[in-house]
């Protein structure tokens, strides 16, 4: 309580909570078996080839954005949404095209799971945790939206999660 009283933050005002119920959706996602397989339902989903190539598309895109992403911020990584007092905009990297590229390796890593396995439990779990990412990358943006007031014109020109087409005449 005292230790609180000096920082002045509460528990949850820097998104602790976020990240609890993020530990605990990667937790059930690596702890829930397949159901049902679905394996003969769809040709191409069934073929083993098939599966293995996207499972290896999806894995290697994410370690991509995963790796490229810890490599852009680490001096300003921290397992929480809210940024870190000495926190510089970046832009450039994996950052230029995708606002929030570890939440994208973690979206595709799952993606790719679901697909490999052709499980339904997998597949609303992933269902899940993009929702779930949705909404932390919000909130997240809120706050660097506050501290860096040129996020805003970021945000219009990068995808969150996907990289964005060019515009015309950009």
């Amino acid at each position: 309580m005292e230790k609180q009283k000096k920082t002045g933050a509460r528990f949850g005002s820097r998104g602790e909570h976020l990240v609890v119920l993020q530990v605990l959706l990667a937790a059930m996602f690596v702890l829930t078996p397949r159901w049902p397989e679905l394996q003969g339902s769809e040709p191409f989903l069934a073929s083993t080839p098939a599966r293995y190539l996207l499972l290896g598309f999806c894995w290697t895109a994410a370690a991509l954005f995963l790796g490229g992403g810890i490599l852009a911020i680490r001096k300003y990584l921290t397992p929480l949404p809210y940024p870190v007092d000495e926190n510089q905009l970046v832009r450039s990297g994996v950052y230029g095209l995708v606002r929030h590229p570890l939440y994208t390796s973690m979206m595709l890593a799952a993606i790719g799971w679901t697909i490999f396995t052709a499980s339904v439990a997998h597949l609303a779990l992933t269902v899940v945790i993009c929702m779930f990412f949705s909404f932390k990358a919000s909130r997240e943006e809120s706050w660097l939206t506050e501290r860096h007031p040129d996020y805003r014109d970021y945000a219009d020109r990068t995808g969150k999660f996907i990289p964005r087409l060019p515009r015309k005449g950009s």
